[in-house]
């Protein structure tokens, strides 16, 4: 037995779902991290630059105003620079405070201590310088403005320089990072959607072998269930056939020899007011009802008439039978010329005209019926309709499934197609369309006979 592919196609599903939650955290955690970069990295050190470059302004500014301070000969000395440089020194300080609170995310400590350390000496010397100027000592103030100011200012510059050029790097570095991440993540998903298409193309393959092995094994089972039906209808007609025979041969003659041995002891003497006459002439009676219903039986269970004069013969025999046995007015339509069908294509017609009659009479609820028969050259069509209720869901029986089924087996038999339209109130049709074996179609010569008659009767 073919084990089922349902563990394995699960399976397949569940690496796949697998497959799709993995490459989805590994995507979120690389978006997660470039943000992260973007905003920790990249950003930051944008914003730090702006406030390098502001630095980096206030701080050549006042290297310029240092040149301006020891070439000046302004009458009002080096004083004259001090508010200036009070102004400058505010906002160089507050652009120092807010680079800082970036720089404890962007810059190592120890550069930081540097930066910090160089604005120190940078204001201390500036504040010695003003110191002197104020005391008077104008040449002293010149010489420590040239000699240490503005040394003091150039390493500033240097280090805000330095900084700001480390700043660059690290951006362009991080600008590297984001291509590549951006490369490595187009790059997976590509390989990602190759093995998406490789794993559903393997396992839609899988799906389709193991459907086409199940459809086989379906269609096995199903060319055995049809060899299976047909031999055990076979059987069932072979029995029928049997027990009809010996109905008719065996329990008829008996029972036909039964009736004249009593008829003869009828006629031996015994007086016609005789008790035994009248016992003897019931048991006679009983006797040849008896073998009148044997015979109905015997033709019921395999309709010789069939055998002798074809299906049509045979439909139109039952359907007086039916007629007189449930009370249903029966009528059967021919339509074009009938041809002599016999054997088994016969008999599974018949019985399926059979069983849509007794399910009129069982369940329909109708009091007549009706059978059509349309014959052409290559097929023959028969109806079968009822004027009663319909099919009722609800009233649906197992038995009359059956029923159904077995005259569904029989169309199949037959090669031909069986259908069954019901409308609530306005009745069944059982339609069944048989093609005809080359033996039973009409000849030529028949065809000939048939189109003459049609033209007489045109005329007449």
């Amino acid at each position: 037995m073919t084990k089922s592919p349902t563990l394995r196609l699960l399976l397949g599903l569940l690496i796949t779902l697998a497959a799709v939650m993995g490459f989805s955290w590994y995507g979120l955690h690389q978006l997660n991290g470039l943000r992260t970069l973007q905003t920790d990295t990249i950003d930051l050190n944008r914003h730090d630059s702006l406030l390098l470059l502001r630095v980096q302004n206030d701080v050549d500014t006042a290297g310029l105003q240092i040149r301006d301070m020891i070439q000046s000969r302004n009458t009002a000395g080096i004083s004259a620079y001090r508010a200036q440089f009070e102004h400058l020194r505010t906002d160089l300080q507050e652009a120092i405070d807010a680079e800082a609170r970036l720089a404890q995310l962007t810059r190592r400590t120890e550069k930081q201590a540097e930066l910090m350390q160089a604005l120190q000496d940078f204001w201390r010397g500036s504040d010695q310088v003003f110191a002197a100027a104020s005391a008077g000592q104008e040449g002293a103030a010149r010489r420590l403005a040239s000699t240490k100011l503005f040394p003091e200012q150039s390493t500033l510059a240097s280090r805000v320089s330095h900084i700001l050029e480390r700043n660059n790097a690290a951006e362009e570095q991080a600008d590297r990072k984001v291509a590549a991440i951006y490369d490595g993540v187009e790059r997976d998903v590509y390989a990602f959607l190759a093995a998406t298409i490789l794993a559903i193309l393997i396992t839609s393959l899988y799906l389709i072998y193991s459907n086409r092995k199940i459809f086989e094994q379906l269609e096995s089972l199903s060319r055995q269930r049809r060899v299976l039906a047909a031999r055990l209808i076979t059987v069932q007609e072979e029995v029928l056939r049997s027990v009809s025979r010996e109905l008719h041969d065996e329990f008829g003659q008996i029972l036909t020899a039964v009736g004249a041995m009593l008829a003869r002891a009828e006629r031996k003497g015994v007086p016609a007011d005789s008790p035994l006459r009248t016992e003897l002439s019931e048991v006679r009676e009983i006797t040849h009802n008896t073998l009148e219903k044997m015979r109905s039986l015997s033709q019921m269970l395999h309709p010789a008439v069939i055998d002798d004069y074809g299906l049509a013969k045979g439909i139109e025999w039952y359907a007086e039978v039916f007629q007189r046995q449930t009370g249903l007015s029966t009528r059967v339509i021919t339509h074009g010329k009938p041809v002599r069908i016999i054997g088994q294509p016969a008999i599974h017609c018949f019985r399926i005209v059979q069983e849509a009659l007794n399910n009129a009479a069982k369940h329909a609820g109708t009091k007549s019926a009706e059978v059509e028969m349309i014959f052409d050259l290559a097929s023959l069509a028969v109806s079968i309709r009822d004027f009663g209720q319909g099919i009722v869901p609800a009233r649906n029986s197992n038995q009359r499934g059956l029923g159904l089924i077995a005259m569904r087996e029989r169309a199949e038999l037959l090669g031909g197609t069986l259908e069954i339209s019901s409308t609530p109130g306005t009745g069944t049709v059982v339609t069944l369309v048989m093609p005809l074996r080359q033996e039973d179609r009409p000849n030529e010569m028949e065809e000939h006979d048939m189109y003459v008659e049609e033209i007489v009767s045109r005329k007449s």
